[in-house]
């Protein structure tokens, strides 16, 4: 079983250094995931995904306090807008876009009332 929590951690953290370029795609949610998965697996990669310089520190502010730093809550925010404003740019449908305000505006809500670590 513990091969099994390795392979979902490390696509967990493949998914997550994706998630860096593509605005679309959580980054944090599957670090979240991969430690949780490397935990039941391998201290070494759970330590080393908790001890690496740009991963670690938002795990850890997530697992003591539930925070979201504010340059994450930022760089969601841009990307959030930067989603819209390209689907407002290539003119999809209205319900399709109300469907995505609701959507987006609610991880927005989520995000921004997190304390800030």
């Amino acid at each position: 079983m513990r091969v099994v929590w390795v392979i979902l951690g490390s696509l967990c953290v493949a998914l997550a250094m994706i998630g860096v370029v593509l605005p679309l795609l959580p980054t944090v949610p599957f670090l979240l995931l991969a430690a949780f998965c490397f935990a039941r697996s391998s201290e070494r990669l759970h330590d080393w995904l908790l001890s690496h310089q740009v991963f670690g520190p938002m795990i850890i502010d997530w697992n003591t306090n539930g925070a979201i730093r504010p340059a994450a809550k930022k760089a969601a925010t841009l990307s959030v807008a930067a989603v819209f404003g390209l689907s407002l740019a290539f003119g999809l449908a209205t319900h399709i876009l109300i469907i995505q305000a609701v959507t987006l505006g609610a991880v927005l809500i989520f995000i921004w009332t997190r304390p800030s670590g």
